[in-house]
């Protein structure tokens, strides 16, 4: 079976990590490398969250480009404690000196262009980050989303209920412009999980317990990772997260690497045009959907809304059964 070409770009907090070893343990991808870029934590962080990553699953081989360090316009202040101030759950206290040797020198929006160029067609984006690095490289190659397979993003919101701002969910108000510039530019076949499919879809608290218990390293490290985090405590999310959308466990970029590993984890979907809000003062990065197609796009996005729970939750499971 031919393997399908996956790039992901990340911004490597406790559910990105999530997200590539379920990538990882995919026996139909193969990842051809890990972008990073600014988000959970800073960049230099994320960088090193993927280099442990891919040590704990023993696939070093794979190659690591650091990225951008803020946003399009402006300066990020929007680095959040939701998985500690590195990204990891602030518990790895052995750090490597040698962490910048093992990134490649290539510049990852330089890399995405090159490798995308190198495999026209053929590969799958997987961005769970702010899109900086995504609308960098499409304003070099404005032929970019053309040469992709297909793109998979997590972020942004259905019904204008956010998670950081009052109207913004996290990964698209880090950087609005840039979540605006791959919306309207890219015209590969796109694919949202936004933050509400990610909530509505949540797995239950026992499962994750089950989950970290499992007897293997990856199974260890996310226990580990997840052991002093808030957003892991079911008690804190009550007053984070359930006001909206109820209890439950929730790793949400794993939810679009789910649907890139296998799409009928995806059982309903809204295919409309879509816009980024970038000037409001209250709406600023919100996900604007255009159910009566009133902005005359012609280009159209599939919003995910409904999600096979127990096939996602089987992919979850694996994911951790490794090396």
């Amino acid at each position: 079976m031919t393997k399908k070409l996956v790039i992901i770009d990340t911004d490597c907090g406790i559910d990105d990590a999530q997200a590539i070893m379920m990538a990882l343990a995919a026996s139909n991808l193969e990842v051809l490398a890990v972008t990073c870029v600014f988000g959970n934590a800073a960049v230099e962080n994320v960088c090193q969250n993927v280099l442990r990553v891919l040590s704990v699953c023993e696939r070093q081989e794979i190659p690591v480009f650091q990225g951008s360090a803020g946003p399009l316009v402006g300066f990020s202040n929007l680095f959040s404690d939701h998985f500690g101030g590195d990204g990891l759950g602030d518990v790895i206290k052995d750090q490597d000196p040698q962490w910048k040797e093992k990134i490649q020198p290539e510049h990852a929006v330089n890399a995405l262009i090159r490798l995308v160029s190198e495999h026209e067609k053929q590969v799958s984006l997987v961005a769970l980050g702010p899109l900086t690095n995504l609308a960098l490289a499409v304003k070099l190659d404005p032929r970019f989303s053309q040469k992709l397979r297909d793109l998979f993003i997590m972020g942004g919101n259905m019904e204008g209920k956010g998670n950081v701002t009052l109207c913004a969910e996290f990964n698209f108000v880090s950087d609005p412009e840039s979540a605006y510039v791959v919306l309207e530019e890219f015209l590969c076949p796109t694919y949202l999980a936004t933050w509400e499919y990610s909530c509505r879809n949540a797995l239950t608290w026992e499962f994750f317990e089950e989950l970290i218990n499992q007897d293997a390293p990856a199974a260890r490290f996310m226990k580990m990772i997840t052991s002093k985090c808030w957003a892991y405590s079911k008690e804190t999310m009550k007053i984070k997260r359930d006001v909206y959308f109820g209890p439950g466990f929730v790793s949400y970029d794993a939810y679009a690497m789910a649907a890139c590993i296998d799409s009928s984890v995806v059982l309903e979907s809204i295919e409309c045009p879509v816009r980024v809000e970038v000037q409001g003062s209250m709406t600023r990065g919100m996900l604007v959907l255009d159910r009566t197609n009133s902005l005359n796009k012609s280009h159209t996005v599939r919003v995910m809304v409904k999600c096979d729970v127990a096939k996602f939750g089987g992919l979850l499971m694996e994911s951790l059964r490794q090396p």
